[in-house]
């Protein structure tokens, strides 16, 4: 099962195909396509690194715009009658991860063909020093 881990919003997500989840409020609207950005990608291999990463593009669908449940923030100070009440509700996003691919530059793509050149007998030099 591949998974990737993804950043946005300052958080980063575990995150698989098919797989709904709640982030901070995106720009974009409802119906809209966005591009996650990467930061390790697991299959059979994993791929963490930047050149391995570029091959990596994982798509979400913006599904709906929604606030998460309210907080209360209460403020007291103890023998002066000082007592404040305000909330706070963040504005969140919910995602669809449509798409999970990693392109031809994947690290098990890199190690084959490493592997492949190793078989070949190295390149003879002179010993006469010319």
């Amino acid at each position: 099962m591949a998974y990737a881990i993804v950043k946005t919003g300052g958080k980063q997500y575990r995150v698989e195909q098919g797989q709904t989840l709640l982030v901070e409020r995106l720009p974009e609207d409802e119906g809209a396509t966005v591009a996650l950005q990467p930061l390790l990608y697991r299959s059979t291999d994993t791929v963490f690194d930047a050149d391995g990463l570029a091959g990596v593009s994982v798509t979400a669908k913006i599904l709906a715009h929604e606030r998460g449940e309210k907080l209360r923030v209460f403020k007291f100070k103890p023998k002066r009658g000082y007592k404040r009440t305000t909330g706070h509700r963040q504005e969140l996003t919910r995602l669809e991860i449509t798409s999970l691919t990693a392109g031809g530059s994947s690290r098990s793509a890199r190690a084959t063909s490493q592997q492949r050149g190793a078989g070949r007998p190295a390149e003879e030099t002179s010993s006469d020093g010319s």
